[in-house]
Formats: structure tokens, C-alpha cells, sequence
């Protein structure tokens, strides 16, 4: 495993992390759960990222019991504030209320101290940004967190709050962004990800395999396979709808023969390539298998050849990829034509 600084701070990431969105007290149990995280860690894995409201506050436990043992000190654990937790006004959003409780509530579920990373898990237009700034800086003055980071913030909402922090005296500054990033969806390399290479913030992206349609298990005009996301049910099933449509998929399956002609497997060759990016500092890959894990891991420290990046451009077109900076902070929305006939908008 390769290992790079989240941005420009001090802290080394694996280039490779392993996230539990949607499966983490979700679709698999506890002992299933710590057979992903043992295999992470058995392949250099040390990043482990969550979020209290991944199944309302299920994954953190999940992931705190399937780390007990481990050394604190030899991993680096990243969760993230904003979603309900709850009923009432003040059980979301950015306040300073929600941020501090949130905060509390995650380190008690994550069974630790300390969280390395602390993300805004999306902006928040309703509590003032120097609000959710200076508690940030507070929950790290307090050793509670050691770093700050947000989660599909366009580049005026983080140029906002570098600005705000810098007229605040803060000591504490946002040194990461996360991002959704993958071969389909590039809409972070128009605005977002300048200013963050300026700014020393580097990308710890999410879905680098498009819910695992990129690694060619979904075959156009062919059901989803058994055990896959998108024959799981629930909303694994709704998010990856939005992209397995014939077209997608029958456009992926063709990036099979790249793959092979690099040595690799195609989720490996999509993992790569997002690491090929210099302003991206990890890839957070998810997993209900420990092969998965295996598999993805295989593409730390791969270096593909620009002709490799040509073809990979030429089989997808332009039609398929998205790069509309507009569509920030909107990770699930997609071109009409990349909807699936089987896809419902929740409600």
C-alpha cells in the first residue's frame, strides 16, 4: 500500500481507504463487517472513513467494534456531521449545537477518543459559517479531532470558509474535500479541484467505481448478479439505478480489453485512475466481501501510461461523462440519459 499526505498537512493517508456507506449496519452484519475492515488491514489499509448518519449512527458502532484490538495509534479514522440524527431542528445541519453533540455522540459510537478526521458532510446554508468554523476549531483545540475537512462543497462555499478561518484567527483550516469522483462523474476538475491544489486540500473521493459499475459486474440487458448492490434492495439498489443503464454498462464493458491490456482488473483500472489525479490523496473503496478489498487494493501504486488514460477517454465519449461544475454537491444527479429504466426518485 501506498501512502500519501491529505493535502498539505502533515498526516499520511493510505492511498486506498475503505469506507462503510451502505453496508455497515446496512446490508451486512457485524461479523461480516469485521472481515472487511481485518481484510483492509491486512492489505495496508490504515484510513477508514464513516459518517454518523450512515445508518443512523449503525456504521460508526459497527466500525468501532470491528477496530477494538487494533492500535489506535496505526490507523486513521475519518467520520463526518450534517445529516439528521434525529427529529428535531437542532439534530442536523452545521450549528454549533448539532456540531459539538454530533461529535460527542460519534466518538462515544466509535468507541475512541479522538477522531483524525472530521469532515462537514455537506455545507450548510442555514447555520452562519463562522458559527460551524470556530466549534470545528474548538473540537480540535480540545484534541476531540486533529483534522478538518468537508464533504461536496463547490469551490465558493471552501473559498468562503479558507477566507472566514483566515479573518477569524482560527488555528485549525480545512486540508481536505470529499468529493464523489470516478471515470463518469468529473465534475470536481473545473473549479473544485484548482482551488483546492492552491489551497494545500486534497481530495479523499467516494465512489471511484460508480457504485461498482465500473468493474464490469453489470452486464447490459442482464439482471443484476446475485449479491451485488443493485440486487441487495434498499437504497444500495436506488443509488446504483442511476447509472446501470444499457448504455453505461455496455460502454463500460468495453474498457474489459484496456484492463487486461494494462494487466489489471477493471475495477483496478478505475481505482488507478483516479489515483492518478496529484490532487487526489485517497480513494475510498467500499466493500461487503473481503475479495473485494483484495481486488481493489491492487491498484495502489499502479502508474497507468497516458496512452492507457487516451483509450479510457475514447471508449466512454464525451456523452457519457459528466463534468458540469454546476452539478457539485448534487453526487447522485446524472445525465437523462444515464437514468435506468428501473430507477424511482424516492417519494
Amino acid at each position: 500500500m501506498d501512502f500519501r499526505h491529505l493535502g498539505s498537512s502533515g498526516l499520511y493517508v493510505s492511498e486506498i481507504a475503505y469506507g462503510n456507506w451502505l453496508t455497515h449496519g446496512e446490508q451486512i452484519d457485524q461479523d461480516a463487517a469485521e472481515a472487511c475492515v481485518h481484510a483492509a488491514l491486512d492489505v495496508g489499509i490504515t484510513t477508514f472513513d464513516t459518517a454518523d448518519v450512515y445508518a443512523q449512527g449503525q456504521a460508526e458502532t459497527v466500525l468501532g467494534r470491528s477496530l477494538r484490538g487494533v492500535r489506535r495509534e496505526s490507523v486513521e479514522i475519518c467520520t463526518k456531521v450534517h445529516g439528521a440524527m434525529g427529529d428535531g431542528l437542532n439534530n442536523r445541519g452545521l450549528s454549533r449545537k448539532h456540531v459539538m453533540e454530533a461529535c460527542h455522540a460519534s466518538l462515544k459510537r466509535l468507541d475512541t477518543e479522538y477522531v483524525d478526521l472530521y469532515q462537514a458532510h455537506r455545507f450548510d446554508g442555514n447555520a452562519p459559517l463562522e458559527e460551524t468554523l470556530i466549534a470545528f476549531d474548538d473540537l480540535v483545540r480540545q484534541g476531540k479531532v486533529l483534522y478538518l475537512g468537508v464533504s461536496e462543497w463547490t469551490a465558493s462555499q471552501i473559498a468562503d470558509a479558507l477566507r472566514i478561518a483566515g479573518d477569524l484567527g482560527l488555528r485549525s483550516r480545512i486540508v481536505s474535500n470529499q468529493p464523489q469522483y470516478n471515470l463518469l462523474w468529473r465534475v470536481i476538475e473545473a473549479e473544485v479541484l484548482p482551488l483546492c491544489e492552491r489551497e494545500g486540500i486534497g481530495q479523499v473521493v467516494f465512489s471511484p467505481l460508480a457504485q461498482g459499475v465500473l468493474s464490469g459486474k453489470y452486464q447490459p440487458g442482464s439482471p443484476p448478479p446475485e449479491g451485488s448492490r443493485a440486487a441487495a434492495g434498499g437504497r444500495g439498489t436506488n443509488f446504483i439505478g442511476r447509472v446501470r443503464s444499457d448504455e453505461i454498462t455496455g460502454r463500460v464493458a468495453q474498457l474489459a480489453s484496456v484492463a487486461a491490456d494494462a494487466g489489471l482488473t477493471m475495477a483496478q483500472l478505475a481505482v488507478a485512475w483516479v489515483l492518478q489525479n496529484p490532487g487526489v490523496s485517497a480513494a475510498i473503496i467500499g466493500a461487503s466481501r473481503p475479495e473485494q478489498i483484495k481486488d481493489n487494493a491492487g491498484a495502489s501504486g499502479v502508474k497507468l501510461e497516458p496512452a492507457v488514460l487516451e483509450r479510457i477517454d475514447e471508449v466512454l465519449g464525451d456523452d457519457l461523462i459528466e463534468r458540469d461544475p454546476s452539478k457539485t454537491a448534487k453526487p447522485f444527479a446524472v445525465k437523462d440519459s444515464w437514468a435506468h429504466p428501473d430507477w424511482k426518485r424516492p417519494g
